[in-house]
């Protein structure tokens, strides 16, 4: 292995072969989940009797890739009778509600299966029951004190369940969930021949798990990688295809930075704007015309959720501007507007709890003139959210009306009305839980690279070595360079010529959004990573500045 590669991994805790480039062979057996069994008989025994089995998604990345791979994988083990839902962010909100099941009841599924969603369904779970139908719950998200009354729940974060890795995404969970089922049912003789390759989800699997930002542990990092060689061999199911050419990437040279910046957006602002219907038949299309058709639409929900995430984002900066300038930012912050959109809301309070490195809660109505806030919190490291909004909701019963989530993101729902007194109740739990030297920000390196790694293999090592992700993050570097040139690129970019002392060739830079109204000094401090310059072709590299700050310049005999 390279030297770079190996200083690389053994950073990132990876100090062998197996541990830096995990295998499918390696993968953690399905049968540690808990009642794994029970949710294999149910599917198994609807699909011996062809009754129907419907699999509602979620409108977020995860959700859709999910549903899809519940579908295709049920039909490919033999389900004859499988259709699919997801619920419309501002119709029904999340998850299985009472108003989808209501929806849903002419289907008359005999068997419901929710996929990455249902923990915190209790109402939506009990409302199906009451139909007569049966329902299995395939989540990851957190379970609260008591659990839905579905018939079987496979989800690796329950109490006291054996799974060693609690990082699968939702998609995850419904891919071990269908390798069980395989299981029994060649087990059972069901099968005449081979059984069905379930390793043809795998694309759905990589994008689903790297866009939910699940930490990239071992075994997600194997499931991912593989779901990249399916892609980049062109592999990848007709929708996935068309979702990477309409955002101008490569199929042969993905990257789980691709699925992240580029595929996972498309499929996801459906949800956001629209209906998520749109991404999830594109997944399950086999037809590549079609597919494509979805795919540009896809592409254009998304450039219109960047416009209304732009100006949600302009809006969050001018409230915080008025705030006076003696007064600190508070260590947790919430935001509102009533036109903002429920479904960007996340977005803005990504982005602004990274300019601020706080916790943020951002609202928005639940629908127009709606008497609910939908809220989306995004946290930093040190402090975890959904326990910060359980403690407010064991303190003040009935503030929050739901909410569910991760350690770093979690989503509730509130009275407009209640706003003010939760907005009091999460600053103070956030000042009892949170250590203040957290909210320091820093910025962790691999240190600096030395004059022969600034070329094109080095380049290309680190951009195959993956997959990077949360967890195991994409290698960046620092260190100080002279600017020798820069132009503004666009409205928002600056593209810099740098060279290293003692080293006579230039090196070219980007830094996106990084234009600030302010030439760039002659000498700057960078924080980067280093790619291959797809733009210039050929063996040309490129640093793409992450953070810079200005250095004093040297003097006449070469000293700061």
């Amino acid at each position: 292995m390279p030297p770079l590669l190996r200083r690389i991994y053994a950073a990132r805790g990876a100090h062998d072969i197996d541990a830096a480039c995990p295998r499918l062979s390696g993968l953690l057996p399905p049968d540690g989940l808990s009642n794994i069994d029970v949710a294999t008989r149910l599917l198994a025994d609807a699909i011996e009797r062809d009754a129907r089995i419907l699999v509602v998604g979620d409108f977020d990345c995860d959700g859709a890739t999910a549903c899809a791979v519940a579908v295709r994988g049920l039909r490919m083990l033999g389900a004859r009778d499988v259709v699919h839902a997801v619920p419309h962010r501002i119709a029904h909100g999340y998850g299985l509600s009472p108003a989808l099941v209501a929806s849903l009841a002419p289907l008359q599924p005999a068997l419901l299966v929710t996929v990455d969603h249902g923990i915190a369904c209790h109402a939506g779970v009990a409302a199906a029951k009451a139909l007569g139908w049966q329902v299995l719950v395939t989540d990851h998200h957190l379970p609260g004190p008591r659990l839905p009354p579905a018939d079987a729940i496979v989800n690796p974060n329950l109490p006291d369940d054996a799974f060693p890795s609690k990082a699968l995404a939702g998609v995850g969970v419904m891919f071990y969930v269908l390798l069980a089922l395989r299981a029994r049912l060649r087990a059972a003789g069901r099968f005449d021949g081979a059984a069905p390759d379930l390793g043809t989800l795998l694309d759905l699997v990589a994008v689903g798990t790297v866009a939910d930002l699940v930490p990239l542990d071992a075994n997600n990092r194997a499931l991912v990688a593989a779901g990249l060689r399916r892609l980049r061999a062109g592999q990848g199911c007709a929708g996935l295809r068309a979702l990477a050419e309409v955002s101008g990437r490569e199929a042969a040279r993905l990257t789980a930075g691709d699925i992240g910046f580029a595929i996972g957006p498309r499929l996801n602002a459906a949800g956001r704007l629209e209906d998520m219907a749109i991404g999830i038949e594109c997944l399950v299309c086999d037809d590549p015309r079609q597919a494509g058709e979805l795919a540009r639409m896809l592409h254009e929900i998304n450039a219109e959720r960047r416009a209304v995430q732009q100006s949600m984002l302009d809006d969050a900066q001018t409230a915080l501007g008025r705030l006076p300038s003696v007064e600190p930012v508070a260590v947790g912050v919430c935001l509102h507007d009533p036109d903002w959109h429920p479904g960007v809301v996340g977005l803005v309070a990504s982005k602004m709890k990274d300019a601020l490195h706080r916790p943020v809660v951002a609202f928005a109505p639940a629908a127009p003139d709606s008497p609910q806030l939908r809220g989306s919190a995004r946290s930093i490291p040190g402090l975890h959210i959904r326990d910060v909004l359980a403690a407010v909701d064991s303190r003040h019963p009935g503030l929050i009306e739901r909410f569910g989530g991760h350690a770093m993101a979690a989503g509730l729902t509130l009275a407009r009305t209640d706003l003010a007194a939760f907005e009091a109740a999460f600053r103070a739990q956030v000042e009892a839980m949170l250590d203040p030297a957290l909210l320091r920000a820093e910025i962790v390196t691999d240190g600096a690279l030395a004059a022969h790694e600034f070329d094109f293999v080095h380049a290309a090592q680190l951009r195959d070595a993956g997959p990077w992700g949360q967890a195991f993050p994409e290698p960046v570097f620092d260190g100080e360079f002279a600017v020798v040139d820069w132009r503004i690129v666009g409205t928002r970019h600056l593209k810099l010529t740098l060279r290293m002392d003692g080293d006579p060739r230039p090196l070219s830079a980007i830094h996106f959004g990084g234009w600030r109204d302010v030439a760039p000094a002659a000498r700057e401090h960078l924080v980067y990573r280093l790619a291959p310059d797809d733009y210039r072709g050929g063996d040309a590299v490129q640093l793409v500045v992450e953070y810079r700050e200005a250095r004093p310049a040297a003097g006449a005999d070469g000293k700061v």
